[in-house]
């Protein structure tokens, strides 16, 4: 399985790509910036940290567009992508085999463990937890209605509580979850920092947080649409997010599509898992500001209308990757580089 984590390279150079201008932004090159070394991970054994040392990717600016990066426009991508979701996005994305090797370091060991999805959609990844905890146990939460719609219609998951809900603000106790899971929701938060906040604040002395999602290109021409379409953060960022917000023993387990044969060039959907133990009770110790993001203020209907086309044009690039690499993997002789 390509999850490989690391493919055997111990010091991988970047490619150099032309930085492209658009939307009023530079997205600068890699100048053959560095990977630092990092412990390789056997799937079959227990993950091992990444502790980068550097940068990891291509810098990005503080600024982007990421015009599906919104609550509002997230909920309304969703409420069309939701008719095929489970069909034409998971098969390229979020395969069954991705999602149980992704949720393996969540360690869903007990039956009677709580558990919380966090942006569980149509229930695609509760599917891989019910296998290992009584569904009865099981919670997932949701901004989209449509998403949630389709997991109520799954027969495993007819004893969970399903609810709607913001992942930046968990409508939770806090030291409620034995585990806390969440698959591809990240991209969509305004604020990451807080989403893996209120995950500590709701997590048991003890409990584990399981956070999967993308990870951020390094050719030039993924960069470009993954910054036009959501937040692609690389795996630096998802380390410090768990150890700021008070999360001890944080690894980082990377996944992807077995047919991309190990390759992240062009970033994927679902590229890694990561995990971190609460060690104390009560709330994250991190102090944050007001949201980002208000939902409540009025929606400008041209503004909310062009990043919503922008952004959902964006996503067909990714739509059509794996397709590309599908290719490459049936044409080009196995043991070869693609």
């Amino acid at each position: 399985m390509a999850s490989s984590m690391l493919n055997g390279a111990e010091n991988l150079t970047l490619i150099r790509g032309i930085a492209p201008t658009c939307f009023g932004w530079n997205v600068s090159d890699l100048r053959g910036k560095q990977f630092p070394k990092f412990s390789l991970v056997n799937s079959k054994a227990r993950s091992k940290t990444l502790v980068p040392r550097c940068s990891l990717s291509a810098s990005r600016p503080a600024s982007q567009p990421r015009f599906i990066q919104h609550k509002k426009e997230a909920f309304w991508f969703y409420r069309f992508l939701s008719i095929v979701y489970d069909h034409v996005i998971n098969p390229g994305h979020w395969t069954e085999d991705m999602r149980d090797e992704a949720l393996e370091p969540a360690d869903l060991s007990n039956k009677n463990m709580i558990v919380v999805d966090v942006g569980g959609g149509t229930g695609f990844t509760t599917l891989g937890i019910v296998k290992h905890v009584d569904a009865k146990n099981v919670t997932i939460l949701d901004q989209s209605p449509h998403q949630l719609a389709k997991a109520k219609k799954k027969e495993p998951l007819k004893d969970c509580k399903i609810i709607e809900g913001d992942a930046e603000d968990l409508p939770f106790r806090t030291d409620y979850a034995d585990r806390y899971v969440s698959a591809g929701s990240i991209e969509y938060w305004p604020d990451p920092q807080r989403g893996i906040k209120e995950a500590y604040r709701v997590l048991k002395l003890g409990g584990k947080a399981c956070v999967i999602g993308p990870v951020y290109p390094t050719f030039w021409l993924s960069r470009f649409f993954a910054d036009v379409w959501m937040l692609f953060p690389k795996e630096e960022e998802y380390i410090e997010w768990f150890k700021k917000a008070g999360f001890k023993d944080v690894q980082l387990k990377r996944i992807g599509p077995k047919w991309y044969r190990g390759v992240r060039r062009h970033g994927l959907i679902m590229g890694c898992s990561v995990t971190g133990v609460k060690p104390a009770s009560g709330d994250s110790p991190l102090q944050l500001g007001p949201k980002e993001e208000d939902v409540t203020e009025p929606v400008k209907p041209l503004v909310f209308f062009s990043r919503f086309i922008l952004g959902a044009l964006a996503a067909t690039y990714f739509v059509l990757v794996p397709i590309y690499m599908w290719l490459k993997d049936q044409i080009v002789p196995k043991g070869q580089p693609i």
